[in-house]
């Protein structure tokens, strides 16, 4: 049986990420995608120390997608180079997992930049 992904995100704001959000859920590439309140980032960024604030997102897909969703993720995100981490499930409920896999089963659409 499938696994389910979580793939883990960020971005500039949570409209950015809730627009990327809905186009992925509406592409069939994800069941689900969580956006988290406004967090304070410190990172490396081309040789200098930056601080921003971002949002996260959490979005539920399963295993066989990741390809697919890291591809149309790159092509809609604002960043030059976006943080995409597969983060793999040990398990899942089965009720869970059958939402998931229901929701995403259908074709997909192409990426959009």
């Amino acid at each position: 049986m499938e696994r389910p992904l979580l793939v883990y995100t960020t971005f500039p704001d949570r409209e950015t990420a809730l627009v990327v959000g809905e186009e992925l859920v509406r592409a069939r590439l994800a069941a689900c995608v969580n956006v988290l309140h406004a967090m304070s980032s410190v990172y490396a960024w081309k040789g200098a120390v930056e601080r921003g604030e971002e949002v996260a997102a959490i979005v539920k897909t399963r295993e066989s997608l990741g390809p697919a969703l890291a591809a149309a993720l790159k092509a809609r995100h604002p960043y030059e180079t976006p943080i995409i981490l597969h983060l793999p499930v040990v398990e899942a409920d089965p009720d869970t997992m059958a939402w998931i896999v229901a929701e995403t089963g259908k074709s997909h659409a192409p990426p959009t930049g």
